[in-house]
């Protein structure tokens, strides 16, 4: 979508690209999602790695994508090729043997995503079903170091806060935690996540991701107030991903234009630093 463009800002050093994801040939790494909502990309390690390096990133996290459900085999095989330059995170059952979990923590994963449609509609129960697996999963990654990394639609996002405030371990909110941008910083649900982040537990980080998800204005205008908002709120909380390869959106954007509005969002290059460099190297402890 945007190979002709050029980054507005080189990388620092060790910059990390912390949410993309990766797929192979659709005949070895089928969807296991019968109700996939995209059309499966063939998105190779090496076509992502053609790209990071025009942007400078050193540093790597995959993130398992949701067609995939549990079966993590595609990513673990890129981490592997990888090696030490990355982390991963992936999608287990909460009661995965320890020998399992430590299998993959070995292998370079640092947390398990609980991953729930961000067009997901408003659902009564839908917070409540989440508890059971959201709580095992918090004393499995007390246990062995890692992460919880939540994909959550707004109004659940919102829903959830109370229950986040309270996890004994560290946790990620993707796509600025999925609320509109159109609704700007003011919307309740936004507020409350402010309130966590400044005077939470200091758990709780954000993910500059996913900017078209939650954009409706040309060249994701609409974004800014929320992420000035929530870099004053937590600075050293917050990290950036390209979400590569952008899947139903990859038509409409790239990741490159995504890249630059980072420097919109944090012209100061100690500012992009600590979002590109010491944050993730913080959580994901490279």
């Amino acid at each position: 979508m945007d190979e002709n463009l050029s980054p507005a800002f080189r990388a620092p050093p060790l910059a990390c690209d912390a949410h993309f994801h990766v797929f192979g040939p659709i005949e070895k790494y089928p969807a296991r999602d019968p109700n996939v909502r995209y059309r499966m990309p063939l998105a190779p390690l090496a076509d992502y790695l053609a790209l990071a390096g025009k942007l400078g990133f050193e540093r790597f996290v995959f993130v398992q994508p949701s067609a995939y459900l549990r079966d993590n085999g595609c990513m673990l095989e890129a981490m592997q090729e990888m090696g030490a330059r990355c982390r991963g995170i992936v999608d287990v059952e909460e009661n995965a043997p320890d020998a399992e979990l430590a299998r993959l923590n070995a292998a370079g994963v640092r947390g398990v995503r609980i991953n729930v449609s961000p067009i997901h509609p408003p659902e009564a129960s839908l917070a409540q079903s989440l508890l059971a697996r959201v709580q095992r999963l918090e004393a499995r990654c007390a246990e062995i170091g890692w992460h919880l990394d939540f994909l959550l639609p707004g109004w659940l996002t919102t829903e959830m806060l109370p229950v986040l405030a309270k996890l004994k371990v560290d946790y990620t909110l993707a796509h600025m935690g999925m609320y509109l941008a159109k609704d700007g910083p003011q919307q309740p649900g936004f507020q409350k996540l402010l309130d966590l982040l400044k005077n939470g537990s200091g758990r709780c980080w954000i993910k500059f991701t996913g900017s078209y998800r939650i954009s409706q204005a040309p060249g994701f205008a609409d974004i800014q107030p929320l992420a000035s908002a929530l870099l004053e709120a937590a600075p050293e909380r917050i990290i950036w991903g390209s979400d590569y390869p952008h899947l139903s959106f990859a038509d409409k954007v790239g990741s490159i234009e995504l890249y630059n509005l980072l420097s919109l969002w944090a012209p100061d290059a100690a500012l992009r630093k600590k979002i590109l460099t010491d944050n993730p190297a913080k959580l994901f402890g490279f």
